[in-house]
């Protein structure tokens, strides 16, 4: 049915009337409190433009990394509003403490919160529009609003039409309505059907213009050379060689590291090579893999944090017979294919910054303590990314590429790390111990407890939001468990590990995904039951989540054995309000394991835009892979091993099997998409691998237990 929205001052707030007889709205998105405006003060989080030819324009302070969030909230807006989406064109929002992640308070592409955080204002906002253009068209017209129909962009009352650019003047000076009826979903006509992305054809025409791409008049462009030791620093440098070269403007040391500024990149790259770098490595030099594994296996008998808990799990593990196992995930790099950049130009007006970024204000503050400047004499130009996957949260390339344009005042200096230095000076995806136990009654688990240790990102990049050792990363799919266990505890604790670490694509979804559906397949054999029977007994109460395991099953063939050579494994969980049950298929033998096919059954509740579902669970496949089979990031004397895409190998498309993508019809309010396709894949993989070789792998990458993909 149609809801009846009631709209706040604080919810929908001004229409302003532009010059030339244009028309902006201003409204807030978004469920963060962090900021809020004063009494009586406009200030809203998201504008909608109209011009008086009928474009529409959405300021938005969500960014596109290839998640097609511009379709979505196009589509949002659209529907509501009575427009063509094809008309209507996304902005990036300059950089204002208003525009909220729901997540962090602040201005943050992440958590796959875009489309869930405009679900409600972004159609709200459209109803407004629409409505306030039925009453100025009526008002024009002398007639009964019930009479104008909105379609299209424009306003009917029998052959009289009026375009919504048009109108646009004179619903400047008309009261914003006290409520609006938003459509119920089964009026929708475009949420839920649309087909193509809207920036789909200027991509594949090499038109839009990513961070790299970025041109100004008069550039130069830098190179960097950072200290090979994770947090070293110059001590000496001879750059003779390199200011001799043609086209070198200057060599400067950075104290993380040294940057060469030149009329070409490769100039600037090649001249790099020549200066003569002493480095002091610190204490870091000491750092090695094992001693990252030796301080998470110490940190083990710490009790930390309980995030979730049900009936007494410590008395229960303690009188049935215990079955305890651990897992362990990698460190990992982002891999963005787009590495690291920024255009930095300083003048007396202030500093201009280009840059793909997840946290424009981070970024703007980054850039105001390089340059010595209020933030508010930062200028940043949000570009569209070239993957994110949570690296461009962080902004460690944006001072680096202001204190080069420092040196070349009124300049525009473009920074571009090299493939090397993106790879070895990450933030890196943080490693992980679960200690895991159980005891079953009645082939069913009768108590479980699982206890995380890992670093904690949130500590490092937004310090203070952690309470009490409770980081709200850590707890991602521990909180959102969704299985019927009678005594339950799941505890994290957080152990830092002289490395930094960064959001990956999933954060700890992934890593908790990994560990709690391995040892629930585990349970099962141990139970003697089926691995998906034994899942559905534990999913009586969860309606949602019993039916995507239930249709993967049937749509993967899992039951239908094939012999041997084949084999399924099954991994399912709640992810960013989604619901997903996965199944891999394999074939092969355990030197020579083919991944045959994956199936996804997913229930996000309302698929704004179904293409995104697939394409988003598809490309979440192959990070997943990522995750699961043989890349790592490895540590010795304090330098990150891998260095490029030959030993931090990307699966390769002969390794990318056919991916089906099944979407239940849901009615509830969308969930997350962007990130939910990537947990899953490595237990469900681990579990097929033991399903035709009988080795139980508990580390991740599998190709480390003694298994080889091919």
């Amino acid at each position: 049915m149609a809801s009846r929205i009631v709209v706040s001052r604080r919810q929908f707030l001004e229409v302003v009337a532009l010059a030339g007889g244009g028309l902006m709205l201003g409204l807030r998105m978004g469920q963060s409190q962090a900021v809020e405006p004063a009494a009586g003060t406009f200030a809203p989080n998201a504008w909608i433009r109209i011009q008086p030819n009928g474009a529409v324009t959405l300021i938005c302070g969500r960014n596109e990394m290839g998640q097609d969030v511009h379709t979505s909230l196009a589509l949002l807006l659209a529907e509501e509003m009575a427009v063509d989406p094809r008309r209507v064109r996304i902005e990036q929002a300059p950089v204002d403490p208003v525009y909220l992640n729901r997540m962090l308070g602040a201005q943050i592409t992440g958590g796959s919160t875009s489309v869930r955080d405009a679900w409600e204002p972004l159609r709200r906002a459209g109803a407004v529009t629409r409505k306030l253009m039925v009453t100025a068209a009526a008002e024009t017209w002398n007639v009964p609003e019930a009479e104008c129909r909105a379609g299209d962009g424009a306003v009917t009352h029998g052959k009289k039409t009026l375009g919504y650019g048009s109108l646009a003047a004179h619903v400047a000076r008309i009261p914003v309505p006290n409520d609006v009826i938003l459509k119920s979903p089964g009026d929708f006509t475009l949420i839920g059907k649309w087909g193509p992305r809207l920036d789909g054809a200027d991509k594949a025409r090499g038109r839009t213009v990513f961070g790299i791409d970025v041109k100004r008049p008069d550039m130069v462009y830098a190179a960097l050379t950072a200290c090979p030791v994770l947090g070293g620093e110059v001590a000496s440098f001879d750059a003779d060689a390199a200011r001799k070269r043609h086209g070198v403007h200057r060599v400067v040391n950075l104290g993380e590291g040294i940057g060469v500024i030149a009329d070409h990149y490769w100039t600037a790259r090649t001249a790099l090579a020549e200066v003569k770098i002493q480095w002091d490595e610190g204490q870091a030099a000491k750092l090695d893999t094992a001693a990252i594994r030796a301080s998470l296996e110490q940190a083990a008998s710490r009790p930390g944090v309980v995030v979730r808990q049900a009936g007494d799990a410590q008395a229960a593990l303690s009188k049935g017979k215990l079955i305890e196992t651990r897992y362990t995930s990698q460190m990992l790099a982002h891999g963005t294919l787009e590495p690291q950049n920024c255009m930095a130009m300083v003048s007396p007006t202030g500093v201009d910054v280009w840059v793909s970024t997840q946290f424009p204000q981070g970024a703007q503050a980054a850039a105001a303590k390089a340059a010595g400047v209020p933030t508010q004499q930062v200028r940043i130009h949000p570009q569209f990314i070239g993957g994110g996957f949570g690296r461009r949260l962080d902004v460690d390339f944006v001072p680096q590429a202001v204190a080069l344009a420092k040196t070349m005042p009124g300049t525009p200096v473009k920074l571009i790390w090299s493939r090397e230095e993106d790879t070895a000076h990450d933030f890196y995806r943080p490693p992980s111990l679960h200690l895991m136990r159980a005891t079953l009654q009645d082939g069913r688990v009768s108590a479980l407890g699982v206890k995380m240790i890992s670093p904690s990102i949130t500590n490092r990049l937004f310090p203070g939001v952690v309470k009490n050792d409770n980081d709200g990363f850590m707890t991602e799919g521990l909180v959102d468990f969704t299985y019927d266990v009678p005594d339950l505890e799941l505890r994290t604790v957080i152990q830092e590990v002289g490395i930094r670490v960064g959001f990956w694509r999933s954060v700890s979804y992934a890593l908790n995904a990994f560990a709690i559906e391995s040892f629930v397949d585990e349970l099962a054999h141990a139970a003697g039951r089926d691995p998906v029977a034994f899942r559905l007994a534990m999913l009586q109460n969860h309606p949602r989540q019993r039916a995507v395991l239930e249709r993967a099953v049937a749509e993967s063939g899992f039951k239908q054995r094939a012999g041997g050579a084949r084999a399924f494994g099954v991994a399912t969980m709640e992810c960013y309000e989604s619901h997903l049950a996965l199944v891999a298929e394999v074939s092969g033998t355990a030197d020579k394991i083919r991944l045959e096919r994956l199936t996804y059954v997913v229930d996000c509740g309302i698929a704004v835009h179904p293409d995104q579902v697939v394409a988003q669970l598809e490309g979440g496949a192959v990070t997943g892979i990522i995750n699961a089979i043989r890349c790592k990031v490895t540590v010795k004397n304090g330098r990150v091993e891998q260095s490029n895409f030959h030993d931090f190998p990307l699966p390769r498309m002969a390794e990318v099997p056919p991916v089906k993508v099944i979407r239940l019809p849901g009615t509830d309010k969308p969930g997350g998409i962007g990130e939910t396709g990537v947990p899953l894949v490595a237990p469900a993989l681990a579990n097929a691998v033991f399903a035709l070789t009988g080795k139980r792998i508990r580390s991740l990458p599998l190709e480390d237990g003694g298994v080889h993909f091919v």
